[in-house]
């Protein structure tokens, strides 16, 4: 087995038993490249167990985070069917180490879309939007890592709800957004913060998803994080209400 199958087995069931790992650049400087190549080794491994791909997320949209991180480009992981969660449902917190969740906006597509596009080009290709919360859960201790260990761990994507679908003919550049734990708000934002139109986001999961031929017609792609994320405890019922999209939630148990 190489290192780099090596590497995508143990942050593969690391995810499966939610187990924390030490990051692997403690001891190994890999690059972006050497990462991408573990996120997809990991998710051959899933897609062998009969999950089935239904999209992509995409991650480090805010400015602020690039930045932080010290990159100029976004990342992107991937999502199956297994990591959505019903709206409304439940998600069961031992399934995870550290997750928290985030809001964002989701585009349904309406048919492939891939390489460099512009953005009337990439909205032409979107059948639906709608508001979305994804779940984001580092596998690596203490919920530190580099930028290496987190495209390798799926860039942190380990769940997703998705509300009710809108048409995507409407202007969702600076929609407000709250995001409420037990009728509380915690957060409070826009969907501005996506690169400062989401259809920006599209537009780079069509270029950085080329070496895989694209989006697909019928694939779900997250935006990113429109505000920070907030930490999930038992017990909490966490909703978002986005402007003129309307809500989604979901409960959190043991």
């Amino acid at each position: 087995m190489s290192k780099l199958a090596q590497y995508a087995q143990i942050v593969d069931e690391a995810a499966r038993s939610a187990g924390a790992i030490p990051q692997f650049t403690e001891s190994d400087p890999l690059g972006v490249e050497e990462a991408y190549a573990i996120q997809a080794l990991s998710m051959e491994r899933r897609l062998s167990r009969g999950e089935r791909l239904v999209g992509v997320k995409m991650g480090l949209t805010s400015r602020a985070k690039m930045a932080q991180v010290g990159v100029s480009e976004v990342i992107w992981g991937r999502l199956t069917d297994a990591m959505r969660l019903e709206e409304g449902g439940s998600l069961s917190k031992k399934r995870f180490v550290h997750p928290r969740i985030e809001p964002e906006l989701a585009f349904l597509m309406k048919r492939e879309l891939c390489g460099e596009v512009s953005p009337a080009e990439a909205l032409d290709a979107v059948e639906a939007i709608a508001p979305a919360m994804e779940v984001i859960d580092s596998r690596y201790r203490d919920f530190k890592f580099a930028l290496p260990d987190v495209i390798a761990d799926n860039s942190s994507s380990s769940g997703f709800v998705v509300g009710n679908w809108s048409r995507p003919d409407q202007d969702f550049a600076n929609l407000g957004i709250v995001l409420e734990v037990n009728g509380r708000a915690v957060q409070i934002g826009s969907t501005a913060a996506i690169l400062g139109h989401p259809i920006r986001s599209l537009v780079a999961a069509a270029r950085m998803t080329a070496p895989i031929s694209g989006l697909k017609a019928g694939w779900i792609v997250l935006a990113g994080g429109a505000t920070a994320a907030h930490p999930l405890s038992v017990g909490e019922q966490v909703r978002l209400v986005m402007q003129n999209l309307g809500a989604v939630s979901i409960r959190v148990a043991e």
